[in-house]
């Protein structure tokens, strides 16, 4: 896998964090330092581990999947993007006034809603970790990659949507879910012509 395709990905599965993130900066009143630094670290170490986890899985049966793992690469990332994109273009509920879906409060976060907020986010990652057992490439590079500009964006996400808004979440969505597509598109040609 070529470094910009690695970058690609790693775009694509933190796109979930970063409209996160976005929407916490939303949220926040101050803080704002410290809320993105706890953001962007568990956000980025979950895109990072759970690729890892998915990578370990795959391994374990690659041999048995070997003849058909393109077509599992493939299925896995166009699932994955067209969720990503159905969720992009599907109109939010609306919000109930007197039952708010999120309680707002001075600190923004909590450390329990962190870790779920984290793990939510990254179980796309999981995915993506189990297609790296078929593909060529380095395992450990494409999870550093992933964790890194998880990292970067979420940092900046919440910076962003406590200056700017929402106006960015679902573009973000939708590019992330197209680029999973086109990854999973490439890998299903290269396989299919080799």
């Amino acid at each position: 896998m070529s470094p910009w395709t690695l970058f690609l990905l790693a775009l694509g599965v933190s796109a979930d964090a970063f409209a996160v993130a976005l929407g916490k900066g939303l949220q926040l009143r101050a803080h704002v330092l410290r809320t993105a630094l706890v953001f962007a670290t568990a956000f980025g170490l979950a895109q990072a581990i759970m690729p890892l986890l998915g990578y370990l899985l795959g391994s374990t049966f690659a041999e048995a999947i070997a003849p058909f793992d393109h077509w599992i690469s493939f299925g896995l990332l166009a699932l994955v993007g067209g969720k990503m994109l159905w969720e992009a273009l599907t109109p939010d509920a609306p919000v109930d006034a007197d039952h708010p879906a999120h309680v707002h409060d001075t600190e923004a976060f909590r450390a329990r809603e962190v870790v779920l907020l984290a793990v939510a986010t990254s179980i796309d990652a999981l995915a993506v970790g189990v297609s790296f057992a078929f593909l060529d490439v380095n395992v450990w590079v494409a999870i550093a990659a992933i964790g890194f500009v998880t990292f970067a964006l979420s940092f900046a996400a919440v910076f962003v949507g406590f200056r700017l808004g929402t106006r960015f979440r679902r573009p973000a969505e939708i590019l992330g879910g197209l680029v999973l597509i086109g990854i999973g598109v490439q890998i299903l040609v290269e396989h299919l012509t080799a």
